[in-house]
């Protein structure tokens, strides 16, 4: 069964205040969710495994923990997912990025790929999809299939905003996919936005309408 972790440190959830202020223009709302990205980034990595090495300090050998040669991709739902990756790889600087565009077909409501450039090793890699919002769960659990489809196996889910819909949806097709969010808003409104929610991410993160 799916994980679902709530981050709530008191550093993510002040900058989750300005970030869903309305009065936060699109350059600081861009800092705001690279920088809530990168805390975030702690606990998404907490389990990974680590290996014995030695060293050798100034003063002496020693053994030390390192990550076990862990590959880790990045993989943004477009356009919005984006506004994430610069945090993580401050914190993960070797992990590749991959990018996912989906959208939907209006008469058949199946997901349509318009654009997928992943690692050519996905399949050996650790997979964090990113995306500021969990509205609904379709696009992140249509990005999630699609990259099943592709042979990835471990696949963990980052965002910032959900709505409790969003993430039964996701945990529901995808049960072995553990989700990680800094907040679990009330509900989803007629409109299929988050209540309180933070808007359009995408709109606020590129300056459009």
């Amino acid at each position: 069964m799916s994980k679902v972790t709530q981050i709530g440190h008191p550093l993510i959830l002040h900058k989750l205040a300005f970030i869903r202020d309305k009065k936060t223009g699109s350059k600081d709302f861009r800092d705001l969710v690279s920088e809530v990205s990168m805390l975030m980034a702690y606990e998404v990595t907490r389990d990974f495994q680590m290996e014995e090495v030695e060293i050798e300090t100034p003063i002496c050998k020693t053994k030390c923990n390192m990550l076990a040669g862990k590959k880790v991709a990045i993989v943004p739902i477009l356009r919005a997912g984006l506004g994430m990756v610069d945090g993580m790889l401050k914190l993960i600087p070797a992990a590749k990025v991959g990018h996912i565009g989906l959208y939907r077909d209006e008469e058949t409501l199946q997901p349509v790929e318009y654009f997928c450039k992943l690692p050519q090793d996905i399949v050996e890699r650790d997979i964090i999809v990113v995306d500021p919002m969990l509205a609904t769960g379709g696009s992140a659990a249509d990005a999630i299939t699609l990259l099943k489809n592709k042979g990835a196996k471990n696949i963990r889910l980052m965002c910032l905003i959900s709505a409790p819909e969003g993430i039964k949806h996701v945990t529901s097709v995808h049960p072995d996919v553990d989700v990680y969010v800094a907040s679990i808003d009330e509900k989803l409104n007629e409109h299929g936005y988050i209540v309180p929610g933070l808007g359009d991410a995408g709109d606020r993160l590129f300056g459009t309408k």
